[in-house]
């Protein structure tokens, strides 16, 4: 049966995004992290604040995905059905995600705030496993624009907060995608949970955070799916990685 992703509309944002508390079982978790860790070690891209896995790879210098299904586990039964009943992807250019980042925060790490730039098509579907942890969103500056990757905004208090549950599913598109900056504080710990504070808060499981203002982060991982608007098929990789 269809699920209508009206039902999980964050209204407190002045845009569209939508939060799933109970997206996946337990079980489905343990076993998407166990696929994520078993992969083998060049899968993983080392960077100074956290480390990733791009499926089915990584973009090239042109923002073109090189064209490769999704490995079945990234698939079932986050994209098919999951994804299918709630129509997520059902107007983007492809009809479905051709792309995953999956990232891992320790505590501590985290991501400045930062736009995903125009290779994708205005809409993101992050699944957190592990750990909850908050997303902080700043709407754009003149100053931000037209760096993809903005340094963070010295004395900036974030507009909007998000908290991620493990096993929930964040989409925001639209102007929420294109007009804001979203990252995580590099923190061990995340305070001041409160509604007022905590733009889903209506939404949450609260079972992470039930009680309490705060709470000691543990290893975060995301699963990201977008849609890359450019697409090569493998006969054209030279064209793409720089040849004649």
């Amino acid at each position: 049966m269809t699920r209508d992703l009206e039902e999980f509309r964050i209204i407190s944002l002045p845009e569209e995004a939508f939060y799933i508390a109970d997206f996946i079982s337990e079980r489905e978790e343990e076993h998407l992290l166990q696929k994520i860790v078993s992969a083998p070690l060049p899968r993983w891209t080392h960077l100074s604040h956290r480390r990733l896995q791009s499926w089915p790879s990584a973009l090239t210098k042109t923002n073109t995905l090189l064209e490769s299904p999704l490995p079945p586990w990234l698939k079932s039964p986050i994209v098919e059905p999951k994804f299918e009943e709630l129509g997520i992807f059902k107007n983007a250019p492809h009809g479905a995600p051709n792309h995953v980042l999956i990232n891992e925060y320790t505590p501590g790490q985290g991501i400045m705030p930062h736009e995903d730039g125009a290779a994708y098509h205005p809409l993101v579907a992050t699944v957190s496993l592990g750990s909850p942890i908050v997303l902080d969103l700043y709407e754009k500056s003149r100053q931000d624009e037209p760096n993809a990757e903005c340094e963070n905004p010295t004395g900036r208090k974030p507009q909007f907060r998000i908290l991620q549950e493990r096993r929930s599913l964040l989409v925001t598109r639209g102007r929420l995608y294109t007009d804001f900056l979203h990252g995580i504080a590099e923190i061990d710990r995340d305070e001041d949970l409160e509604p007022h504070s905590i733009c889903n808060w209506s939404l949450l499981r609260g079972e992470d955070v039930s009680h309490k203002n705060s709470y000691a982060r543990g290893t975060r991982t995301s699963l990201t799916y977008r849609d890359v608007l450019k697409v090569a098929k493998m006969g054209n990789t030279a064209k793409f990685l720089g040849g004649k």
